[in-house]
């Protein structure tokens, strides 16, 4: 499965070659998160020429979110906030990508392996299909109007979250979201799930127990981590987005604390060169500096 990861910056990250089959032009990836083993992974993409590939399937879950440029599919034209998914097997409709284009790509059960139409290619799902949307012409919906995302302790929703739901798969429960909080909304209780979750941020911040999260930040979290206390930014609020491999149940603690204890030996007031321990640390970088360097932000 894949490693946790929590927090990490996307320029701390290295470009590689993009990992595309069948496809005319150039891109390369930042790995977010990858899983070793079959080949799943939220990337970066992005595009260094003027790209295309035919039309055909795919033998991973897949999901394009376009954060800037281009993407056409089929006949539809995708500019920023576009999105669409193909479940493997599913037939995907020939695609163009204007050159500087930048997407985030999540492959889920499966590789980069991908089969044209006329040839070799798995068996057509027929209880799937196609999805193909311009988020942007979406309206925002209220928590407290039906969704399933956070609640208080007490079972009322928390006011000020609002969402865009973008694919949720009916056996399963996985899905993708669009989030959005108000200015100063805030969670205060941890909370954790009996299931998989990731985000990345596309505008504005927020604070909670691993640090802040800001354009570009983004984290991978398996199950039954507890994490929380969110607060969004006071003025910008925050804008991530959001997939689980199932439904979203919060199980929260409140009133938590964690405490380490022992008697330091080389270390404390008496010597002022040294710094207490930490618990966690997100991922930092050495060249681009400390991650509490509000340059970074």
């Amino acid at each position: 499965m894949r490693p946790h990861v929590e927090l990490v910056d996307e320029r701390d990250l290295i470009w590689h070659p993009a990992e595309f089959e069948r496809a005319t032009g150039t891109a390369e990836q930042l790995n977010l998160s990858y899983d070793e083993e079959d080949g799943s992974a939220s990337l970066k993409v992005r595009f260094t020429t003027e790209w295309s590939r035919p039309a055909g399937v795919h033998h991973a879950d897949t999901e394009w979110y376009v954060l800037s440029g281009e993407v056409t599919i089929g006949d539809t034209t995708l500019g920023p906030e576009g999105y669409w998914t193909a479940p493997a097997g599913v037939l995907t409709p020939p695609i163009r990508v204007a050159d500087g284009t930048e997407i985030l790509l999540f492959r889920e059960y499966g590789n980069w392996r991908f089969d044209l139409a006329d040839g070799d290619r798995p068996d057509v799902r027929e209880d799937q299909k196609l999805i193909v949307l311009q988020t942007s012409e979406m309206p925002w919906i209220d928590v407290k109007d039906g969704s399933p995302m956070r609640f208080d302790l007490g079972g009322t929703p928390v006011p000020g979250l609002f969402i865009k739901l973008l694919h949720r798969d009916e056996k399963t429960g996985f899905y993708t979201r669009l989030i959005k909080a108000k200015p100063g909304w805030r969670e205060e209780p941890l909370a954790h799930h009996p299931c998989s979750e990731e985000a990345y941020c596309l505008d504005g911040a927020f604070d909670y127990n691993y640090g802040r999260m800001w354009p570009g930040t983004y984290f991978w979290r398996p199950p039954l981590i507890r994490h929380g206390d969110f607060t969004a930014d006071a003025e910008k609020g925050c804008t991530w987005l959001v997939r689980s491999d199932s439904d979203l149940v919060d199980w929260y603690t409140d009133n938590a604390h964690v405490i380490m204890r022992g008697e330091a030996l080389n270390w404390g007031p008496d010597h002022p060169d040294t710094v207490p321990p930490r618990f966690v640390e997100p991922v930092r970088s050495r060249s681009i500096g400390p991650w509490e360097d509000p340059a970074r932000q």
